[in-house]
């Protein structure tokens, strides 16, 4: 298949080699502008909220630039001459300078675009588009990126480009140039289907079914990105149970219990009901009245030994494992603080504690 600089009207072709030719003299001083715009981009989000995995930069090739500006159009009449769809490449092209900022999660996207767009001193946003918007509300799936058109405000380096290209003109130091931001499981999916899409090295060598994989990838992706996204949510509350200056010290009601239980081991919630009062009442015996304190009883390696130890014959639910995990860190005073009183008659949970107890015994003896 031949590219468009080949199929290009011969008409046209002259107008195109003049635009080609003067992007090729002005180059050097734009690849200037890119590692200008890119280190300034760099150092901006370097220590933020929202640090990407990498922000990378490039100028648009002489190739690419002409096979971009000979694409045409149709005619503006029925049986007319064919137009170039990008006449006046200069103003109207605002990729010849583009940078990539590649994140890890979906929502870092919208920080990092916030970020961008609140340094006005540096850059005037003139456009902010989520490209894969379309395929959302169409049902599809696709490509998905951030692209921010940007503005370069009295820029020095800007100014040295304006000056090589047109001597005559008074510079003003600013540049249009495209700022894309995605994530880097987008990022490898666009890399991978524009280099067998659109810059495959035989056009010809192409099938429906690499349609239907790409889709079905970015698909796949999306769950993966969805996955992750939900880790890292789950990641932070956990975080934050240990925080003394936040939720680590907020106060354990019955409430709370079950929404650090349900967070820290959503496995275990085989509850009949949802009164988490007595979980509170056992809690609150050992003077343990802080989401800090949940969460270090709730310990993995604790909870696999408390499993080890009493060989449950059913997998328990929230009220016995926390109730055998208090066993196993109290001992007696567990018993003495929650259970009938010894002289009680009967004490069926004194003997079912005492029973329990003595399998903990047991169990660590064989550990030593």
């Amino acid at each position: 298949m031949a590219s468009n600089w080949e199929r290009l009207d011969p008409a046209l072709r002259e107008s195109v080699q003049e635009n080609v030719e003067l992007y090729e003299r002005v180059r050097p001083a734009l690849k200037l502008v890119t590692r200008e715009v890119l280190l300034t981009l760099r150092t901006m989000l370097k220590g933020t909220e929202v640090t990407p995995l990498f922000v990378t930069g490039r100028t648009k090739t002489v190739e690419s630039f002409r096979e971009k500006i000979s694409r045409i159009e149709e005619p503006l009449e029925p049986g007319g001459p064919p137009v170039l769809k990008f006449p006046d490449p200069f103003r109207t092209l605002n990729d010849m300078v583009g940078i990539r900022v590649i994140t890890k999660l979906p929502a870092e996207n919208a920080v990092v675009a916030n970020l961008i767009k609140r340094q006005r001193q540096l850059f005037d946003c003139r456009g902010d588009r989520e490209k894969d918007i379309g395929s959302i509300e169409s049902g599809t799936y696709g490509y998905s990126s951030r692209h921010l058109i940007l503005r370069t405000i009295q820029n020095e380096t800007v100014k040295e480009y304006q000056q090589a290209f047109n001597p005559d003109a008074q510079p003003n130091g600013s540049y249009f140039f495209e700022c894309q931001i995605r994530t880097v499981f987008a990022h490898a999916w666009s890399e991978i289907e524009h280099d067998i899409r659109f810059k495959a090295e035989d056009p010809r060598a192409w099938t429906p079914h690499f349609d239907r994989q790409f889709t079905a990838t970015a698909a796949m992706l999306e769950t993966v990105e969805s996955a992750f996204a939900d880790l890292h949510e789950r990641y932070e509350e956990v975080r934050s149970y240990w925080d003394m200056e936040g939720e680590g010290a907020a106060q354990l009601t019955p409430n709370r219990i079950r929404d650090v239980w349900r967070t820290l081991l959503p496995h275990v919630d085989r509850k009949v009901d949802d009164d988490w009062g007595w979980a509170a009442e056992l809690m609150a015996a050992h003077g343990l009245n802080q989401t800090v304190q949940l969460a270090g009883l709730l310990s993995a390696n604790r909870i696999t030994e408390v499993r080890k130890a009493l060989d449950h014959r059913y997998s328990p639910g929230p009220d016995r494992l926390l109730d055998d995990l208090l066993l196993w860190q109290y001992g007696t005073a567990h018993i003495d603080l929650t259970a009938e009183p010894a002289d009680a008659v009967p004490h069926p949970r004194r003997d079912s504690l005492l029973r329990r107890l003595k399998q903990i015994e047991r169990y660590r003896l064989t550990q030593l």
